[in-house]
């Protein structure tokens, strides 16, 4: 629900709100926030939240530090594991400079840019999202450990599922802060679950994804669990891959409805655009090193190809019947940036469709196919060779990114134990 100001704290105060977390995501896909007394919501609405970015990684070197978060009164929510007395609530914001400029490496002003010149174009998307996550037993002491919570598979029930009960209460949480999941279920891997999310416009769907980590996180703590977002948390079991369904609408009408039998070419031109970019667009999909433990292996596609059937390809149009026909991006993993990498498939396409881009034969046909990236450090050289990103991110993010990732590449391969690094670095934050 979209609230005015005066909506908004006429319902704080009749609600016993007490705090409220203003949220951002950082370049690297981490969200952060600052909690506010409900008292000073509305200064933070009129006037912003100031912040220190150089301490936020890739946003500012020092001499840039002072930003503001802005709040979007349309991403209010409360906080259901969090008390019913005091209660609090979050809104995602915004952030800009001290004049009021957007702060031009905020990755949620780059999607809205980007939803923007689609609206411009006569074009529309919807966009869904497949997320796996693994469910680990905490020690006596209350720390993650590596166990497994089950040993169940793909689609199993109880009592081989012992997650069954976790994803429910999951599901209801993000029901009540009006986020609308479709669907979840045992995945692979032991202890490996998934969320699938109805779609919503490429913002939208962005902010959900960012509270659905959170969701996870705190509902999983409350059964005294840790869940974790790694894309390969265990050595030698699945990986946790974040699918991204999108469809393209024009004048109201699914482009990707009759893809399968009678392709659209703008839908096809669109499609084209966003394999032909994706090696670039990998380090920002992909941003681990263990990301690339996953690709390849177990159905997670390591080449550029399309497919109606084909079950690893980068790209599968699904048999879906209804209203919201899709094409299903199979490469990226839940640790990524969702702003990033939306605004990033959204131009992609955007190029494919100004230049007519022919469509590649689909992967079931021809074997040919253009290798992913296969390491952080490929990635990233391959990233910076890119023109494409040069073009639609700003520079200043991009460097920062470019080289953050190098150093996280270098420093892995210089391990005895990379996987063992990997997990110390990252296992508890993401």
């Amino acid at each position: 629900m979209k609230y005015s100001l005066a909506q908004l704290l006429e319902f704080v105060e009749e609600s016993d709100i007490k705090f409220i977390r203003l949220a951002f995501c950082d370049s690297f896909g981490v969200q952060k926030n600052i909690a506010i007394m409900a008292s000073q919501l509305a200064h933070a609405v009129e006037n912003g939240v100031p912040f220190d970015a150089s301490s936020i990684d890739g946003f500012a070197n020092v001499t840039e530090s002072d930003l503001y978060l802005v709040p979007d009164l349309g991403t209010f929510s409360l906080l259901p594991w969090r008390p019913s007395e005091g209660c609090v609530a979050r809104l995602f914001c915004n952030i800009q400079y001290p004049d009021g400029r957007p702060f031009e490496g905020d990755g949620r002003y780059l999607l809205q840019q980007a939803e923007q010149r689609a609206s411009a174009m006569g074009y529309r998307f919807l966009v869904g999202w497949k997320c796996e996550f693994y469910l680990f037993e905490n020690d006596e002491r209350g720390r993650p450990t590596l166990q497994p919570f089950d040993d169940a598979g793909y689609f199993d029930m109880v009592p081989m599922d012992r997650g069954e009960n976790v994803r429910r209460d999951i599901c209801l949480t993000l029901e009540e802060m009006g986020i609308q999941p479709q669907r979840s279920h045992h995945e692979n891997g032991p202890g490996q679950n998934e969320v699938d999310f109805r779609c919503a416009s490429p913002l939208r769907s962005a902010d959900d994804l960012m509270a659905m980590r959170t969701v996870v996180k705190a509902i999983s703590a409350q059964n005294g669990l840790f869940a974790s977002f790694l894309p390969k948390p265990l050595r030698d079991k699945s990986g946790s891959g974040m699918h991204i369904n999108l469809s393209l609408f024009k004048d109201e009408q699914d482009l990707f409805a009759d893809f399968r039998t009678n392709p659209d070419p703008a839908a096809a031109s669109f499609l084209a655009g966003i394999l032909r970019r994706m090696p670039e667009i990998t380090i920002f999909a992909n941003p681990l090193p263990g990301s690339y433990k996953r690709l390849g292996h177990l159905e997670a596609p390591g080449t550029v190809g399309w497919s109606c059937q084909n079950r690893s390809s980068l790209v599968r149009i699904p048999a879906v019947k209804g209203d919201a026909c899709n094409m299903e991006l199979r490469s990226p993993d839940p640790s990524c940036n969702p702003y990033l990498v939306t605004a990033l498939l959204l131009e992609a396409g955007f190029e494919g469709l100004e230049e007519k881009l022919p469509l590649q034969p689909a992967a079931d046909q021809s074997v040919a196919a253009l290798p992913l990236p296969d390491s952080l450090e490929k990635a990233v050289a391959v990233a910076r060779e890119s023109e494409f990103l040069r073009r639609v991110l700003p520079e200043n993010l991009l460097n920062s990114y470019l080289e953050c990732k190098a150093q996280e590449a270098r420093n892995y391969a210089a391990e005895r134990d990379p996987y063992r690094y990997e997990l110390e670095k990252y296992f508890r934050c993401i």
